[in-house]
């Protein structure tokens, strides 16, 4: 078949974005569709694929992700700012509410962090602390506390956004160690229900840096539902105020946050880019996830040059 896409990315994080409301596949043809566009050795490369899909009669527009993996988790936030964009696009709207895979989301249309940088505010939630969302097999939920099986002593806050996270507040970020146990929690251990996404976060006077180990990814340049998990994490543990506005900076950028607490029913707004990269066409099999001629029918350097021009140093 041939597949008409968008390559886009929040805050670094790479997507293959297609529409697909007019598209019947199942569930295991997206997985090795995913996998092959996601491949970075392919004529694509990308941390996923996103799919718009239809509405309904209580969201206007739908979302889903598909990991690297094929794998397809609850939300991704960075992947969902791009689809609300293409589905203000596609619907002549800027605000929405979006059905996601087991919650929904309000999107709206923001404005720019840095000028010509398309902005999309996403609000979620709630977070929640119990270990059966989390899907974390211990008897509490844990709040800056080591957890029993886990190998690292290291403290630890696990959220649900409804997706698993494990956020760590450190001095500075160890690489190393985060990918090391990224990848015990990517093994499916027994501790986890369905693993975990894992945080390394810095606290930056009013701000924080988050890397992340992301489930199904890998190492990444940015994960959205981390960084809205690392802004409640911070106010639960007293770091930072909850209902006040942050800058969360990740290695592929940066997002406005703010993690309302318990008095806003710990909600979590992030307002970060969408940013529309190229326009392509591919010839793909679906049946088997085999490639063939890859075709760009747009490139928007606008948008590339006003994302580069807005990212720093972290």
């Amino acid at each position: 078949m041939e597949l008409h896409f968008t390559k886009c990315h929040g805050s670094g994080n790479d997507f293959t974005l297609i529409n697909a409301c007019d598209l019947e596949l199942d569930d295991a043809r997206w997985a090795r569709i995913a996998r092959a566009l996601s491949d970075r050795a392919g004529p694509v490369g990308a941390d996923g694929i996103l799919l718009l899909t239809p509405g309904d009669g209580m969201s206007d527009f739908g979302f889903r992700v598909f990991n690297s993996d094929g794998s397809e988790p609850e939300t991704c936030l960075n992947g969902l700012r791009c689809v609300a964009r293409a589905g203000f696009e596609a619907l002549g709207i800027d605000a929405a509410r979006v059905r996601l895979k087991a919650s929904g989301a309000q999107v709206a249309r923001d404005t720019e962090l840095a000028p010509g940088v398309y902005t999309v505010r996403e609000t979620v939630g709630p977070v929640a602390t119990d270990p059966a969302a989390v899907g974390i097999r211990v008897a509490e939920p844990v709040v800056e506390a080591v957890i029993a099986g886990l190998p690292s002593a290291r403290a630890f806050t696990a959220l649900a956004m409804p997706n698993p996270h494990l956020i760590a507040f450190v001095d500075k970020v160890d690489v190393d160690e985060l990918v090391a146990l990224g990848q015990w929690c990517e093994a499916g251990p027994e501790l986890l229900v369905d693993r975990a996404n894992v945080s390394f976060v810095e606290v930056r006077g009013a701000d924080l840096f988050v890397q992340t180990f992301e489930r199904g990814v890998g190492l990444t340049n940015a994960c959205g539902s981390a960084m809205a998990a690392s802004a409640h994490a911070a106010g639960l543990t007293g770091r930072l105020p909850f209902g006040e506005w942050l800058t969360v900076f990740n290695p592929g950028g940066r997002v406005r946050a703010r993690a309302e607490g318990p008095a806003g029913a710990d909600m979590v707004t992030i307002a970060g880019n969408a940013t529309f990269e190229w326009d392509g066409v591919i010839e793909i099999d679906p049946a088997t996830g085999a490639v063939g001629a890859l075709r760009v029918v747009r490139r928007r350097e606008d948008e590339v040059a006003a994302w580069a021009a807005a990212v720093g140093a972290p």
